[in-house]
């Protein structure tokens, strides 16, 4: 059965799974649901309406389901979706969506979310992600798979971190961030492939090669976003790992895409 301490407040409608341990002080709101091996640790408040899978290591004193930083929310249902296995240290606020985006906040599995880390409305962030002390995601932000934020960082609503992605500790994101590479600064500046990550996650040279080909391609040809995306399909003819930047590209956000040089009709970083 589950080991709660006596402490600790359950919501009747709150679904808690037989093996969950859940510490002094803790609160859980209605419809919070919490998959089996997860431990919920001291001072931990779950608002409601927030699904945890299993294996989690949350708190303490985390803060998670509780209502959008909006000013436009005006109460309605929206949610919280968190994956597996997952690590959610010290006082990590996780907030519900909004009616303007799917309603959903949600974190994929294996990720790593440090001290004080804030995920805003409506964010989605894959799996395999970390993000260290302090990092921050405005509201309906796109983090891939893989990402790895710097403490402090800062990443401004409706922006997307492209998978495999490093953002460097004190770098501030206003615009999307291709898969693949590294940034710095405020504003942020690609500063190269980000060959570590590759490295760690297991890519081979060659496609490393392809990578930092396609990434280079794309930094400084003095053409469209459009005329890339051709380009790159024309060179590189269906290449798993350059399909990954081609979507990318396809799908940017109204934030613009960070590159090096300016070209007609689209706004340099």
């Amino acid at each position: 059965m589950a080991k709660i301490h006596p402490t600790a407040f359950i919501d009747p409608s709150a679904q808690i799974a037989e093996d969950v341990e859940i510490a002094p002080g803790v609160y859980i709101g209605p419809k919070v649901s919490i998959g089996k091996g997860t431990v919920i640790k001291a001072n931990t408040y779950i608002e409601s309406n927030t699904k945890i899978g299993e294996n989690n290591q949350i708190g303490p004193f985390s803060v998670i389901g509780t209502a959008p930083q909006h000013l436009g929310y005006k109460g309605e249902e929206t949610f919280v979706e968190i994956g597996n296995n997952n690590i959610i240290r010290e006082f990590v606020t996780i907030h519900r969506g909004t009616a303007y985006d799917d309603g959903i906040t949600r974190i994929g599995d294996n990720c790593l979310l440090m001290c004080y880390v804030h995920i805003a409305h409506d964010c989605k962030i894959g799996n395999n992600v970390v993000m260290s002390n302090n990092a921050t995601l405005g509201g309906h932000v796109r983090v891939g798979n893989r990402v790895v934020m710097g403490g402090f960082s800062a990443v401004h609503q409706f922006c997307r971190i492209g998978a495999y992605a490093f953002v460097s500790a004190m770098t501030g994101v206003d615009k999307d961030v291709p898969p693949y590479v590294k940034v710095f600064g405020i504003p942020a500046k690609i500063q190269g492939v980000n060959l570590v990550g590759l490295r760690r996650a297991g890519f081979s040279k060659e496609d490393i090669r392809k990578i930092s080909q396609a990434i280079g391609f794309f930094l400084d040809a003095p053409a469209t976003i459009k005329e890339v995306i051709q380009e790159l399909k024309d060179i590189f003819k269906g290449e798993p790992v350059v399909e990954e930047l081609i979507k990318f590209l396809e799908n940017s956000s109204k934030q613009g895409i960070m590159r090096r040089k300016p070209f007609e009709g689209e706004e340099a970083f």
